[in-house]
């Protein structure tokens, strides 16, 4: 790293309706630098980035690449300029392969696919990125996914490359190939600009930290300088140490009525002859690692999966036995699902905030409703946008263009505005900032507090231990062993969930 800016940014300021996103920002990235840029929900980090991009055009306020000043009107203008985005949204086109996404706009062997191909297999596995080129986009995984769109990135060989929450689906082994890829990039003196709510990723591979509050600079230091403590002051404006997955559970609520039995569950290669019990009034925390069933266990419960029509177990519903072929079915019942991946498949992103949480309540309606009334979707609407703190300028702000905890924050309304007696959530926190982390943990332990059984699906040990009474740990399909809170500790549910 040396102390030559390659990109700046003065007084930048972005105003949506008149309300900045961002406002006077500075900013500076150095050649060769990785500089993770932190700020709650709402504090402006994407804003900033596709700025830079080339996505989204300054109010006022000049940006500079190499000591000039330019421009960029669209994500190719700041690529001719040097400046690349992995976005947190696939831009990926997903009828094309993944070597015709790399290729795409500079091919070469336009008609020579095979040409493509080798060239996409050689440069591929140069990264050690394990993925087809052959392979149709729309068939990949998130993580997959996000190894093509890196991968692009790089091909362009651009001067810098903006990552915006690029681990957030990715496996620990797929993160280790990441960071490596990030430092050899730096060793080429390429510039990496990191958005994360993974607060440790950024201390550990940081040169500088950049820290956002309301749209405005709070401060930029060295990483050495920060620990997590003094980051999400500086984030929140107050001191979340206390709160954030909290102390250690020195209580559990009283078990309530069994509302949930599944029985020598069996789902294809997954689930195998896996049993457990949820209990009204608590919160029960499943944790197991990559390939343990816990998600597709509960997507059989909630009518998005199909168990195996022979043998495949049973699920009891308040003692009755159920078997649900569409989700509809399930939310009717009283049992909600808040998806792992609420860009997939927890909104309609080009519909507003009011319109997405209505869609929730006409999905436990179904039949029953015929007309659909704008009047019942706006109040609908304002209800749950305040009961959850949904930060947007208004209730018609298209859900695409929320950050990333608000957009949890709607998912989660449109499963609640159906009164659910079951709530599960996968992976509640994923790409969510740490003053969002605590709102959610707040309604999660409400919901108990109000008697609602509540499962709680998470791959991060602390979030399971903070709001768990009761762990079941999963492991090769099937639940093995079960704490009360009070007695689990982390050494415990990692032992189990390995050996």
């Amino acid at each position: 790293m040396n102390s030559t800016p390659i990109l700046e940014l003065r007084k930048a300021t972005k105003r949506y309706a008149g309300i900045p996103a961002i406002e006077d920002v500075d900013f500076t990235l150095l050649t060769g630098e990785i500089h993770s840029i932190i700020g709650e929900n709402g504090a402006g980090k994407s804003t900033l980035t596709k700025v830079m991009a080339g996505v989204v055009q300054l109010s006022s306020g000049q940006m500079l690449v190499d000591g000039e000043v330019v421009s960029p009107q669209t994500p190719n203008d700041a690529l001719q300029m040097g400046v690349a985005m992995v976005f947190q949204e696939s831009a990926l086109v997903p009828t094309m392969t993944v070597a015709q996404n790399l290729f795409l706009g500079q091919e070469k062997f336009f008609n020579r696919l095979r040409g493509i191909y080798i060239s996409a297999q050689q440069f591929l596995q140069s990264l050690q990125f394990d993925v087809d080129p052959t392979a149709q986009v729309s068939l990949l995984g998130a993580a997959k996914k996000q190894m093509v769109e890196i991968a692009r990135a790089v091909l362009h060989e651009a001067k810098v490359i903006i990552f915006d929450e690029p681990t957030a689906s990715l496996t620990p082994e797929e993160k280790k190939y990441f960071f490596d890829l990030v430092f050899k990039l730096k060793a080429r003196g390429v510039s990496v600009i990191f958005i994360s709510h993974a607060l440790e990723e950024a201390l550990l591979v940081s040169d500088r930290i950049t820290i956002l509050r309301d749209g405005k600079h709070v401060v930029t230091d060295m990483a050495s300088k920060f620990d997590r403590e003094r980051i999400v002051q500086a984030m929140v404006g107050r001191d979340l140490s206390q709160t954030l997955y909290g102390q250690r559970k020195t209580f559990v609520r009283r078990q309530g009525k069994r509302v949930l039995s599944v029985q020598n569950l069996r789902m294809a290669a997954m689930v195998k002859n896996n049993s457990l019990s949820v209990f009204a009034g608590q919160v029960t925390g499943v944790f197991g690692l990559v390939g343990s069933g816990r998600t597709e266990t509960f997507k059989v419960v909630a009518g998005i999966i199909k168990r195996d029509f022979m043998h495949g177990g049973e699920v009891l519903l308040n003692g009755k036995p159920v078997r649900y072929f569409v989700p509809a079915s399930a939310i009717r019942d009283g049992i909600a699902y808040v998806t792992e991946d609420r860009k997939i498949e927890g909104f309609f992103e080009t519909k507003s905030i009011a319109d997405n949480i209505y869609l929730g309540l006409l999905a436990k309606l179904g039949g029953s409703r015929f007309l659909v009334s704008r009047k019942e979707a706006a109040e609908v609407g304002e209800h749950w946008i305040k009961r959850l703190n949904v930060r947007a300028i208004s209730k018609d702000v298209k859900a695409i263009e929320l950050s990333g905890g608000n957009q949890q924050k709607v998912v989660i309304a449109k499963s609640l505005v159906q009164d659910p007696q079951i709530i599960i959530f996968d992976e509640p926190t994923r790409g969510v900032d740490v003053g969002a982390i605590t709102e959610i943990h707040d309604l999660i332990n409400r919901l108990a507090d109000e008697g609602k059984a509540v499962v709680v699906i998470s791959s991060y040990l602390p979030e399971i231990m903070a709001l768990s009474d009761r762990i079941l740990v999963q492991r090769m399909g099937k639940v093995v062993e079960e704490y009360s809170a009070t007695e689990a500790n982390e050494e415990k549910i990692m032992y189990a969930a390995i050996h």
